[in-house]
């Protein structure tokens, strides 16, 4: 009992650290609300929970994300202004943890200059922050990848837990599914040789697993992500494949770069725009550098990097998007070689021949990384700045239904765009179905929002891809109320 006492602290540790990490971020941030997304899903797991079907088929509806849809119906007993704020709250839980599994693995490979270099460069990239800050899922689905890969890197072959936490992933983003299907063959040591070859061996006399208790055990943990969002897309719309061919579909809408031929080109592209110049320079440095001089320490992170590349490639040769959102996993690899490149010198022995050369290197990668902080912090200063103004004509949006001039006594509710549905389906405590955007269908009664200003029009367009036309308050309707950001027209039934 007092050892165990006494290793309280510890264990406290890391939570502390990435609570006291995320009250940090939000402080500096200065801001932070529940993007279209999020606010999706959380409006999917209210209608759950209020024994509706959830409405996927909606004009421009993002993916489901099941797992946050799971959060929707746990917080349903809440207000929505609560849910909203939980969800925010594990957006910036997500992005401090992110930054912590990221120092814990720079440290374990590469020292822990290394590690602290790595988080920060990460907590420091404008998509990553921008992302984190409006409870985007990327971020919690990197949080469990990184975790199970430092996880294996302390215990290798560990098996149930790494394949526990890819299926948690694998609840978020399907790509979690290959790297569950992958790992669950390197544990039968059912890769080719050729790649066995580039991965750490078992101990000699160890085998791979024989049991069949133990087999089924591990097939299922790596089999669960897919199969239960197979099944919840099956239960809800009567397609086992929904969420691919919607998201495809939305990629098409939306003219996003997808597919084969476009690969090339924006996959290494979408990893520069997070990293930014002088870190993915950095990055590719400290990749050579640790491959040369510290492989053993470096392969498990090359290997890591390359199928979140490879990844990343075949899902957009299917047709899904090559957003920038979906190389973050191989930007947070980078931004741990990153750290290498400055300090892997660190775990070079003292006298070694090739330390100095490497200092020389690592001198002139932290000066490159100083001088481009300027630059940086301009940037993200103007993002946050962007973001703030979101949040300010959302919140004038949300005063509107909380002070009783939005009600679902007047539905529909019609929006000029499709952006605030499901912030309005959330927070009127309704189905999606009941917010309609008026570029989709035009309204001939209920309330309809406009806004005050072609800046609120401009600032809460989703993306400048979106379908966007020119809309008007529909004929027959009246001024019935306004705030700074928004006009209340209504014709109630």
């Amino acid at each position: 009992m007092r050892a165990r006492i006494a290793h309280l602290p510890a264990r406290l540790g890391a939570p502390l650290a990435i609570a006291a990490g995320a009250v940090v971020l939000r402080l500096i941030a200065g801001v932070g609300f529940a993007n279209y997304d999020t606010l999706y899903a959380l409006s999917w797991g209210g209608q759950v929970a209020r024994g509706e079907t959830p409405q996927y088929g909606i004009p421009i509806a993002p993916t489901p994300h099941p797992l946050v849809e799971v959060l929707g119906v746990v917080l349903s007993p809440l207000s929505p202004s609560a849910i909203e704020g939980v969800g925010v709250a594990l957006g910036f839980l997500a992005l401090s943890a992110c930054g912590w599994v990221l120092y814990r693995l720079g440290s374990l490979w590469f020292g822990r200059a290394a590690g602290a270099l790595a988080a920060l460069i990460l907590l420091t990239r404008v998509p990553i922050l921008s992302y984190g800050v409006r409870a985007y899922v990327d971020i919690p689905y990197l949080l469990p990848v990184l975790c199970a890969l430092l996880v294996e890197a302390r215990h290798r072959r560990a098996g149930v837990p790494v394949l526990i936490l890819l299926a948690l992933a694998g609840l978020l983003r399907p790509e979690a599914w290959v790297f569950s299907g992958l790992y669950w063959l390197y544990l039968l040591d059912l890769l080719p040789a050729r790649v066995l070859s580039w991965l750490p061996q078992r101990p000699a006399g160890e085998g791979p697993p024989r049991g069949r208790g133990e087999l089924a055990k591990l097939t299922l943990l790596a089999a669960c992500g897919p199969l239960l969002w197979i099944l919840s897309d099956y239960v809800i719309t009567g397609q086992p494949m929904w969420s691919l061919t919607n998201t495809t579909h939305t990629a098409s809408t939306l003219d996003r770069k997808s597919g084969l031929h476009d690969v090339p080109v924006y996959i290494p592209k979408r990893i520069g725009e997070v990293l930014q110049a002088t870190a993915l320079a950095a990055a590719a440095i400290g990749a050579v550098l640790s491959l040369l001089w510290l492989r053993s320490r470096a392969l498990p992170g090359v290997v890591a990097g390359v199928l979140a590349v490879v990844i990343f490639a075949a899902f957009a040769s299917v047709g899904l998007p090559i957003d920038t959102r979906y190389a973050f996993l191989a930007a947070a690899i980078g931004c741990v070689f990153a750290g290498a490149g400055a300090f892997g010198w660190t775990q070079l022995p003292p006298g070694d021949r090739k330390r100095p050369m490497w200092m020389a290197i690592g001198a002139l990668i932290v000066l490159g990384l100083a001088a481009s902080t300027p630059s940086q912090y301009r940037t993200v200063h103007s993002e946050l700045t962007k973001l703030a103004r979101q949040e300010t004509f959302q919140d004038d949006l949300v005063a509107l239904v909380e002070d009783g001039s939005i009600t679902r006594r007047c539905l529909p509710v019609g929006v000029p765009n499709h952006a605030p549905i499901p912030l309005l389906a959330l927070y009127l405590g309704t189905s999606p179905r009941e917010i309609v955007s008026a570029e989709a269908s035009p309204i001939t009664h209920g309330t309809y929002i406009d806004p005050t200003s072609v800046e609120v029009e401009e600032d809460y367009v989703l993306d400048p891809h979106d379908p966007h036309l020119p809309v008007e308050v529909p004929p027959g309707f009246t001024e019935a109320h306004a705030n700074s950001a928004w006009f209340i027209f209504e014709r109630c039934a």
